[in-house]
């Protein structure tokens, strides 16, 4: 794949993504601040974070918090995860009656407290069980189901074309496919040349994802697996500038270049103050130190930086303590 490919855009249902570069969900770090920051600088589509079906049911705090989106990120995919067909259909409405333009299915989730409960990637060893739930929620909600897999449990089992087929024959309308089975969680490399053999299994859209940190990783996952788009996790921490980078070298657009060390500083200010907005004082500074690192990395003193402001509880501390740390970059700016 050379610099001068173009993605094609792509259609879910009504929703058509020009671009389609897609922002994974991450658990504990897309949130509504970290979207939005995203979505400042562009993005094909934004999904929320996983969102337990029972949680959304209840309509815990937490679940709220996760279900949050802010207008400019219009249309959304809310994305919830869950073992029973009951419970999934109620998240599915609910998400709907909220707004969202397209439900998406966890089933790639390894975190073991999500498997053990038989949801997330457990649902690709009990592919009958994983066909009633995708119907189910298809024939419930209006809006179009996405499903997000693994390549399957393990290497034994590697059935993603198996499970994109029937989720396609059933009303499934995107599949996404992690290039790692459950049983490897995040080791090794993801195995983007295995996602073609989805791509040949279904005719809806297939998108790409896992280990995509760059724009050179996003042409190689796409050449390697021939899908439609890509979806960026990991590679997006500290950079919520790559989805828009990488959909400016996709669209053919001059590059975006990456923001001055002077836009970053306000732009982490911004993100950290919409944090404790969200989350309160004690829950937003603790979420918010992640950010921070991620931000910081690379930076001359950064190691130090984080090492000091990780131990502090005040925000208005660690806002002084970034200031001062950005101060050098600042000043030449100013002079």
């Amino acid at each position: 794949m050379t610099a001068t490919t173009h993605l094609n855009p792509i259609q879910i249902g009504p929703v058509r993504i020009d671009v389609p570069v897609i922002l994974a969900p991450m658990t504990g770090v897309t949130d509504l601040p970290f979207r939005k920051a995203v979505r400042q600088f562009g993005s094909g589509l934004n999904v929320t974070e996983m969102i337990a079906s029972p949680a959304a049911i209840r309509e815990t705090r937490q679940s709220l918090q996760k279900a949050a989106w802010d207008a400019s990120e219009e249309p959304v995919s809310m994305q919830l995860v869950g073992c029973t067909p009951i419970e999934m259909v109620e998240a599915a409405k609910l998400s709907e009656q909220k707004g969202a333009a397209i439900i998406d299915i966890n089933m790639g989730c390894p975190v073991r407290k999500v498997t053990n409960g038989d949801a997330g990637s457990a649902l690709m060893r009990d592919v009958p069980l994983a066909t009633r739930l995708i119907e189910a929620v298809v024939k419930a909600v209006t809006v179009p189901v996405t499903v997000k897999m693994r390549m399957g449990w393990d290497h034994h089992s590697l059935n993603a074309p198996e499970l994109a087929h029937i989720a396609e024959d059933i009303g499934a309308q995107m599949i996404t496919v992690h290039g790692r089975t459950r049983c490897q969680m995040y080791r090794d490399h993801a195995d983007w040349a295995f996602v073609r053999r989805v791509k040949e299994a279904v005719k809806i859209p297939v998108i790409v994802n896992g280990d995509i940190c760059s724009i050179a990783d996003a042409d190689a996952a796409l050449a390697q697996s021939g899908a439609d788009g890509v979806m960026i996790g990991r590679g997006a921490y500290g950079k919520p500038w790559l989805l828009a980078q990488m959909m400016a070298h996709f669209s053919g657009a001059v590059p975006l270049a990456t923001p001055s060390i002077e836009a970053q500083y306000h732009l982490i200010v911004a993100h950290y103050t919409e944090m404790l907005a969200l989350y309160g004082e004690q829950v937003g500074v603790n979420m918010a130190r992640k950010h921070l690192g991620w931000y910081t990395k690379g930076l001359p003193g950064s190691a130090e930086f984080r090492n000091s402001v990780n131990q502090i509880a005040d925000s208005k501390t660690v806002l002084t303590m970034l200031e001062r740390f950005y101060t050098p970059w600042l000043s030449r700016v100013a002079a």
